[in-house]
């Protein structure tokens, strides 16, 4: 480990952070674009075959950047989707967003560190940074927004030339190291560990931005809302905002096991989706309407009303039922598509009964101070249920590719273990330890 890792661990002042070099290289979770064709002809694209963990060199930092020493990240599907290389290469992206020139150039490399979360210590701080110094505990953002594109200043995310870190960018968070821009910051809770705050900015953010904010469904007291997959990394913070609203969570799931967590957890309506007929190896594109008739009736025999919101991050195997079952005028709220980007819907229940379809991407920088706000008061808490050494990423990306994990799976980068991170424990006491951590037990024990 390098002096500089050494003192952030050591609990060195920012005085002496700021004096120590940074070091040329760093071990980072990283893909190879030499790999790009590795699963040409291949059914499983196993990403322990194409995510490498290694020394890196440190990249130079911008004006408006930080470097950031990362203490923990966590795992999204997004980094599952690059280290498959579909639906395209990641360096694709990285490619065109050299084009640019300047220090855009420096993420077109034969190599791209991944991961879109963080949490950890600023290090080093850019001459154009105002509002963040060395020693500050912070998560990042995952959306990497041009402030000097126009179109970003009413919602950060409307700017045409916005990424997603660690995606659509280089130097992400699954490494000892990241650089960031300024305004990808969010403090970090207090009374939080490392490995929690780390697992919240993308899944909670996001979530936020669907369901609560102006930007997504706005939901209200007493909305029904149908959350798909109610016990994934966006499905388990979506039951806690629709219940803090004062809604209702009408939460589906894939297993008895699934199931018996969202009972513990307190979602008020729990289906699993075998009731209906929609297995594991169904794409939902041809019996959509059937699903939605049959998912209507149980949800009405529950509750004697249909959903106005659904809170769908699945995609084309959950789309077209969602059209079908959300009430007249309801809402469709979406983000990515896990289970593939075709959706089909009959549109005659779209246009005739007046429902939208909301796409949502993230959130902008409010959102996420908004959503930390929230962490803060207690109000959310983290989901987190395995935790992954840095060295054995690629089985932590395995355990999310396969779907055999619930929640959110975290990595411990420079923290030597669980449960450092936490500056105000009055708090921690106050919220509830075992509130807190009360996903840790459906951590996943098999490693895959």
């Amino acid at each position: 480990m390098d002096t500089l890792a050494e003192a952030v661990l050591s609990g060195a002042a920012p005085e002496e952070l700021s004096r120590l070099p940074l070091p040329q290289s760093f071990a980072a979770a990283h893909l190879r674009a030499s790999d790009a064709g590795v699963f040409d002809g291949t059914a499983d694209r196993d990403v322990r075959r194409t995510l490498h963990v290694g020394p890196v060199p440190m990249p130079r930092i911008a004006p408006d950047e930080v470097v950031v020493a990362v203490m923990a990240s966590s795992i999204n599907y997004n980094t599952v989707w690059s280290a498959m290389f579909e639906p395209i290469s990641t360096f694709t992206a990285l490619r065109r967003f050299a084009r640019q020139g300047g220090y855009a150039a420096r993420h077109d490399l034969p190599h791209q560190i991944v991961g879109s979360d963080a949490a950890g210590v600023v290090v080093r701080v850019g001459d154009g940074v105002r509002h963040w110094n060395v020693g500050d505990h912070v998560m990042v953002s995952p959306a990497y927004v041009d402030d000097q594109d126009p179109g970003a200043h009413a919602d950060g995310m409307m700017g045409p030339e916005g990424r997603a870190w660690g995606y659509e960018t280089n130097f992400g968070g699954l490494a000892h190291y990241t650089v960031v821009r300024a305004s990808q910051l969010v403090p970090k809770p207090a009374h939080l560990t490392w490995e929690e705050a780390a697992s919240i900015t993308l899944c909670a953010g996001t979530a936020y931005r669907m369901l609560v904010s102006d930007n997504g469904a706005q939901i209200k007291q007493g909305d029904v809302v149908l959350v798909w997959g109610a016990t994934g990394g966006l499905g388990g913070f979506a039951v806690q905002m629709v219940k803090n609203g004062g809604g209702v969570a009408v939460g589906v799931v894939s297993s008895e096991r699934k199931a018996q967590i969202l009972r513990e957890q307190g979602c008020d309506v729990i289906i699993d989706r075998r009731e209906i007929g929609m297995g594991d190896d169904s794409d939902g594109t041809a019996d959509a309407i059937e699903y939605g008739k049959r998912l209507g009736r149980r949800i009405r025999a529950e509750l004697g009303e249909d959903p106005r919101v659904a809170f769908d991050y699945v995609g084309q195997a959950t789309f077209g039922t969602s059209v079908h079952v959300v009430r007249r005028g309801g809402v469709v709220v979406t983000c990515g598509s896990s289970t593939g980007y075709q959706h089909q819907y009959d549109n005659r229940y779209l246009w005739m009964n007046l429902k939208r379809v909301i796409g949502s991407h993230i959130a902008n920088l409010q959102e996420q101070w908004d959503t930390a706000r929230l962490f803060r008061q207690g109000g959310l808490v983290p989901i987190l249920t395995d935790v992954y050494p840095l060295a054995e990423t690629a089985e932590a990306l395995r355990l999310v590719q396969t779907n055999r994990h619930v929640g959110k799976v975290g990595v411990l980068c420079l923290a030597p273990a669980e449960g450092l991170g936490v500056t105000d424990p009055d708090a921690r006491e106050r919220i509830g330890v075992e509130r807190l951590t009360s996903w840790r037990r459906y951590a996943t024990m098999a490693r895959v």
